[in-house]
């Protein structure tokens, strides 16, 4: 039963932040009837979501009838929150769940009703969606330049942006130093969100950007960091490989690769989220998959990096790391 309804979840939390329940929740305890005013919502929709909420363990009931936040719900589905993650559930209905809804077809046929990694179909995707999940990357890109020791640069540190997206990685390693300059690479019709973002957080100054496709862009020469912030698994095996050494060829001697994906271990029995994003590939892309460790240090490796490594960071998998000789 809790498989067949597994949908609902989801659902529930976009209704709370579209209703914007979490925000006005972080003002402190509150009755349905409060919530309601405040946010127009129902009287009963809300009794119902938020009861609902009280029973994932995303909200409390207090003995007075008042809901309250939580520290998970506090922390990450509040709007104002710099760990917000609620944007990413703005596109349940309307871009995730609308996806896989054809996913019994698409098993038969081994494609996708629409490939979101092509360009034609993807600019639209992107758009929409970089922006909302730009918390999902923050915190391992913080953790990156900490460990790459960017706030102690001394001379000009350039930086490799691939897929730049939002501009997480770019915008976080920027924000560190002003010795930092980015290169931000993704399709022409992404890059006004990249420079919205640049400019939002004051590092627009510091960013150029390209456009094109990822297999024929300009990604420039001499870079010490390059960062792949969740591409490869919508490359494919064959992609990734030529996208790696395109990266080898960018960077300046003793560079550094910088790599976030979702992992699964070398048998594909786990972890589930690494499974389950498999499968989302499989109805997003046309030959996108998760992979392992092992898999992706292979292609490093073949590429002519060395010094494999991980480095931990609070995202879904650790980071993988990997210097050019």
């Amino acid at each position: 039963m809790q498989f067949a309804f597994g949908y609902s979840a989801p659902l529930i939390i976009e209704a709370a932040v579209r209703n914007r329940v979490f925000d006005t929740l972080a003002d402190g305890p509150r009755t349905v009837e409060e919530v309601s005013r405040q946010t127009g919502a129902s009287i009963r929709g809300l009794r119902m979501i938020m009861n609902a909420l009280v029973g994932f363990d995303l909200l409390a009931r207090n003995g007075d009838g008042r809901y309250a936040l939580v520290p998970e719900s506090d922390t990450f589905l509040v709007s104002s929150r710099p760990a917000f993650f609620g944007g990413i559930f703005k596109h349940i209905s309307s871009q995730l769940i609308k996806a896989w809804l054809d996913l019994t077809e698409i098993v038969r046929t081994g494609e996708p009703v629409k490939a979101v990694n092509q360009e034609e179909a993807g600019v639209e995707f992107f758009r929409q969606f970089v922006a909302d999940i730009f918390p999902m990357s923050a915190g391992p890109a913080a953790a990156l330049a900490e460990a790459m020791k960017v706030a102690d640069a001394r001379e000009p540190y350039s930086v490799l942006d691939i897929a730049a997206g939002s501009g997480v990685w770019g915008i976080s390693l920027a924000r560190r130093s002003p010795m930092v300059r980015v290169r931000a690479v993704d399709w022409e019709g992404v890059l006004p969100v990249t420079r919205q973002m640049a400019e939002k957080f004051g590092v627009a100054d510091r960013f150029q950007f390209i456009a094109g496709d990822l297999q024929h862009a300009d990604f420039g020469s001499g870079h010490k960091l390059a960062t792949l912030g969740h591409i490869l698994h919508s490359e494919g095996r064959e992609r990734s490989r030529t996208l790696i050494k395109s990266v080898f060829q960018a960077l300046a001697s003793g560079g550094t690769i910088a790599i976030q994906e979702f992992l699964v271990n070398d048998d594909r029995t786990g972890p589930p989220m690494g499974l389950i994003f498999a499968v989302n590939m499989l109805v997003n892309t046309q030959e996108g998959d998760t992979y392992s460790l092992k898999e992706i240090s292979g292609w490093l490796e073949q590429a002519g990096f060395v010094n494999v490594r991980t480095l931990e960071a609070p995202g879904p998998s650790p980071l993988i790391l990997a210097t050019k000789p």
